[in-house]
């Protein structure tokens, strides 16, 4: 072997270890949510009752299921990880990617391919505002 091919090769290989450790595990990293936790993400009176908003730059979905009660999910679809796109008056988040389906009131699969729950974190009503919380 050339020294000019084993200097490629061994360049390619180093590259892919570079580029499997960068597509590994997202355990670690912060979420997208992060960067908002502790700030309001929504107000009350854009939240309409027994549906929701998808927040799409906080990757986030704010819900009321019943009025005055407010929840809040990942908007990262479970099955492959598209952002969810609508909430229906259906009582359903929806992910037009693959037609996944999740309740409002739970972040629970109501509908494959997804197999789990949306994530749900915490939110604070400070008025009309709603807070998402700093802490799980």
């Amino acid at each position: 072997m050339s020294r000019r091919r084993l200097f490629g090769a061994a360049g390619a290989a180093g590259a892919a270890v570079v580029g499997a450790s960068a597509c590994s595990s997202a355990e670690g990293r912060p979420k997208p949510q992060d960067a908002v936790r502790g700030t309001v993400v929504a107000q009350t009176t854009d939240i309409p009752e027994g549906s929701g908003k998808v927040i799409v730059r906080d990757k986030l979905v704010i819900t009321q299921p019943k009025k005055g009660d407010f929840r809040a999910y990942s908007a990262v679809c479970t099955h492959s990880g598209c952002t969810i796109q609508e909430v229906t008056e259906a009582d359903n988040i929806h992910c037009l990617c693959h037609g996944s389906e999740f309740d409002i009131a739970t972040g629970e699969v109501l509908k494959g391919p997804a197999t789990e729950p949306l994530e749900k974190f915490g939110v604070t009503v400070k008025g009309t505002d709603i807070v998402l919380d700093e802490d799980e």
